[in-house]
């Protein structure tokens, strides 16, 4: 069987799960099955093969496994969300036939993505302009703090999605041209050996881009993101461990000295060590709804949520997700704040069960493995770089929200990608998988 075929077949296990899914919902909210659940399957199995025919016409020896688990994991955020709101699904099923058409004009028009390389310093200041814009007082629109999103009339979007792709880009580029001078060059401070300024100037650059959007932006997850992608970009280009080591201890002082300072960072962290704390919970004793949020409160219902789903879940649509809205619109009470976002791999634990949040898990670990194995074959040195830090940021994206929602490290206001509502995430990430195709497709094309 060939590769396309093993893809096309790998799809229909998502339409099914779709169908499935779909049909446990009606069957909880009305009591009785529905033919819309067929309906909503060979719809998203319809999408799906449009993407895969993008691939077998451009693509035809790209990977067989990274759209398929993209497709498991898109249709599992769709009938979540449909569980939590109506509105929610639908809107994210337009951003995911947008992201499928951002997948195939990037799969289409860049066939050559070595011209990337071109244009690297263009690509480099624009994303840095992009996660400063959100700071910008009639733009940028700030969430819980945390100033993530760019308004700009009716749209909105999170700029820090884009920009992620814009700096592996412009590190893949410039680590291929610096690496041996990386390695060998500079001279040696106190035993070890120091590249010159102008060579070491981008990991100055990462680091103090990160502290910024610690200080100014308050984004917790994208400064771990990027600064964690860099770090895996330059230990594969040197092959050097004092590298990664020394930017984890100048990230970690960076980050002691500016948790000091700034207040948002200060409560993230003490929720995440103390989430049961009456005074960060938000009442004065602790109840299932307590009428105010605190700094924990979030948090506290995650870990609630996930140890209530046990080892099978309590089924599709089982969850209790109860709301108090208040004659202005507002929602004042919440069993679990943010599901659609911050909070929905809790709720798919809570739903599915342990063994359903480590399928999820498993379906990303297949995904990085799929992609690592790319940068493994890959031909040349900056498509080994660029589909190493694609990776790279995908699996530290999906550690940063899955370990904030299950107190691993304190939670942070990145998405689950292809899961959680939200169309900058998924149009970025199915661009970010486009990438990755055109990768795979010249390290497996035959020589």
């Amino acid at each position: 069987m060939t590769a396309r075929n093993r893809e096309a077949l790998a799809l229909l296990p998502s339409a099914l799960l779709v169908t499935a899914g779909f049909t446990a919902i009606f069957l909880k909210r009305d009591e009785f099955l529905s033919d819309a659940s067929l309906a909503y399957g060979a719809a998203f199995l319809a999408l799906c093969l449009i993407g895969h025919l993008v691939i077998r016409f451009t693509a035809p020896n790209a990977d067989p496994f990274l759209f398929p688990i993209v497709a498991l994991l898109a249709c599992f955020g769709l009938v979540e969300l449909y569980r939590i709101d109506v509105s929610f699904a639908q809107a994210q099923a337009q951003w995911f036939v947008v992201g499928l058409g951002l997948f195939a004009v990037t799969m289409i028009v860049l066939r050559d993505y070595h011209q990337l390389e071109r244009y690297r310093y263009t690509i480099a200041v624009a994303s840095l302009l992009l996660l400063l814009l959100p700071r910008l007082p009639v733009i940028g629109q700030a969430t819980n703090g945390a100033y993530l999103s760019i308004k700009i009339g009716p749209l909105a979007f999170q700029a820090a999605e884009f920009a992620k792709l814009g700096i592996v880009i412009f590190l893949a580029s410039y680590l291929r041209d610096t690496r041996q001078v990386l390695i060998h060059g500079g001279r040696k401070v106190l035993g070890v050996m120091l590249p010159p300024l102008r060579h070491f100037g981008p990991l100055l650059a990462i680091w103090g881009t990160a502290m910024v959007m610690l200080i100014f932006i308050r984004d917790l997850g994208s400064s771990l993101m990027f600064f964690g992608a860099f770090l895996a970009l330059i230990y594969v280009a040197t092959g050097k461990l004092r590298y990664p080591l020394g930017g984890l201890a100048a990230f970690a002082a960076g980050a002691y000295v500016v948790g000091g300072q700034v207040s948002h960072v200060q409560d993230r962290v003490a929720s995440w060590q103390r989430p049961f704390d009456p005074v960060l919970f938000g009442n004065s004793s602790i109840e299932p709804r307590p009428p105010e949020f605190g700094t924990s409160y979030q948090l506290a219902q995650s870990l609630f949520a996930q140890a209530d789903g046990g080892l099978f879940g309590r089924g599709f649509g089982q969850a209790e997700l109860l709301t108090n809205v208040g004659d202005n619109g507002t929602v004042t009470t919440a069993l679990l704040p943010a599901a659609q976002t911050d909070m929905i791999y809790a709720l798919i634990t809570n739903e599915t069960g342990l063994l359903g949040a480590a399928a999820i898990l498993l379906a990303y670990l297949l995904f990085i493995h799929r992609g690592f194995r790319v940068a493994i074959l890959a031909r040349d040195p900056f498509s080994k770089l660029l589909a190493t830090g694609l990776t790279a940021v995908f699996a530290i994206q999906v550690f940063v929200i899955v370990g904030g929602v299950t107190k691993v490290i304190p939670l942070t206001g990145v998405t689950l990608p292809f899961i959680s509502y939200g169309g900058s995430s998924i149009m970025a990430n199915f661009v970010l998988l486009a990438l990755l195709m055109r990768v795979s497709e010249e390290a497996r094309r035959p020589t």
